[in-house]
């Protein structure tokens, strides 16, 4: 009785949020208007309580963990303070770029919309702007003029921006290369060189790559995607909520999908450090180590290769989702704003520029939501590689001289002369 009772108030507070808001005689668009002003607004509330409830349960689980040993590396516990560090300067630059955009974008968004309303209305022969009486075809030109400026503007900026993240990137890949390499070669123990140049060459640029995304992804892509948003709710509350309709849906499915990709690929790294070991156990010199060395690298390929299929499957199946939200949700726009458009409360060129915007705002939502992915997995790989490089500078154990990289270890002999001339190398190239 009392769920009947609650189920009954519940639909009667429905009715009467989408009958104020939105009020309708036809039944079609009264379920549209649900689903985009109840249902929308409670799936966000369950998707906000679940990730409330997860970041609690990590918050107990983590503190009855063991604490993890310390580890001798070059690099710090902390990668975003060793980002900010070293790029403090460079990061203030391209958050102020990225906030300089913004403004513009709006213009780029608002423009289309003046000249279809203002200078292509068929009511009036004249308008008059800040006190001038313009034609029709002079207020055409100076709109044209000023959407041509704002998107000039707007690209020369994101090209400095792009500019300026490359330059980073750069940066921070030579430092940590070099921070590693003098790392391993002064190591007390280090691995065969087989186990450490993957690390040096494939592990380590994801990582200097997202250095020029820490901080400017989420002021930039956050930024547009608010202002997009702010300008549907400008044009319309209605609309602005439609284009969140089916938000929850992405955030609740593709970060999970993502996740999985996102393992895959250490997978494919740690089984990449397999196949090096593997590769350096096949050397001519070593043959007398092992009877069938090409049996073992043709096994590590053959799981590299499944790896990656798995990777391209599902990697496939997110972009078919996402593409198949960006064409759904215009169905709403299309739905409400139309209907808005014939009934007269929204101007034909409001609707035509919240279907324009539309279709920038759901790369900025890609955007996050992949960044969230990426910082996830650059964690793990950063913290790989520095108890990779911890076990470097170990002292030998009371065994056969190796390490492990990534669960694999690889029995090492006599060091190398290029590990023996390290330290004056990695000298030379300081000064």
């Amino acid at each position: 009785m009392s769920d009947f009772l609650f189920q009954d108030h519940f639909h009667q507070l429905s009715n009467w949020i989408v009958t104020a808001v939105f009020p309708s005689p036809y039944l079609w668009m009264h379920v549209v208007v649900h689903i985009v002003l109840v249902a929308m607004p409670l799936a966000f509330l369950a998707l906000l309580s679940a990730w409330g409830i997860g970041a609690v349960r990590r918050r107990l689980s983590g503190s009855r963990k063991e604490m993890p040993r310390d580890v001798v590396s070059p690099f710090p516990s902390n990668l975003f303070l060793y980002i900010l560090k070293h790029t403090r300067k460079e990061q203030s630059i391209l958050l102020v770029t990225a906030l300089l955009s913004l403004p513009l974008l709006y213009a780029v968004l608002e423009l289309p919309k003046q000249i279809i309303n203002k200078a292509l209305n068929v009511g009036n022969d004249t308008s008059t702007v800040i006190g001038y009486v313009l034609s029709k075809y002079e207020l055409l030109f100076i709109l044209c003029i000023f959407y041509l400026g704002a998107v000039l503007t707007s690209g020369a900026l994101k090209y400095v921006i792009n500019l300026l993240q490359g330059r980073l990137a750069e940066g921070m890949m030579r430092r940590m290369r070099f921070a590693a390499f003098r790392a391993w070669s002064r190591g007390k123990t280090p691995c065969d060189h087989a186990l450490f140049i993957p690390v040096l060459v494939q592990e380590v640029e994801p990582i200097a790559g997202f250095t020029g995304d820490t901080f400017l992804v989420p002021v930039l892509q956050g930024g547009t995607f608010l202002t997009i948003l702010a300008f549907m709710i400008v044009q319309d509350p209605v609309l602005g909520a439609a284009a969140l309709t089916l938000v929850p849906l992405q955030i609740a499915l593709v970060p999970r999908l993502q996740r999985r990709v996102s393992a895959l690929a250490r997978e494919r790294s740690r089984e990449l450090r397999l196949f090096g070991a593997a590769v350096a156990d096949a050397s001519p010199h070593r043959r007398h180590d092992r009877s069938r060395p090409v049996l073992a690298v043709a096994r590590s390929l053959k799981r590299v290769q499944a790896i990656r299929l798995d990777i391209y499957r599902r990697k496939f199946f997110i972009k078919g989702l996402n593409n198949f939200i960006a064409h759904l949700t215009p169905f709403f726009f299309y739905t409400i704003g139309g209907y808005l458009v014939i009934e007269g409360r929204l101007s034909l060129g409001a609707l035509v520029a919240v279907l324009a915007a539309h279709k920038d705002m759901s790369a900025p939502l890609r955007e996050l939501l992949g960044y969230y992915q990426t910082m996830d997995d650059v964690r793990v790989r950063y913290e790989d590689i520095r108890r990779f490089l911890g076990d470097q500078a170990e002292p030998p154990s009371s065994g056969a001289m190796g390490t492990s990289a990534g669960g694999a270890g690889s029995a090492v002999g006599p060091i190398s002369p290029m590990v023996k001339d390290a330290s004056s190398m990695t000298s030379t190239l300081s000064s």
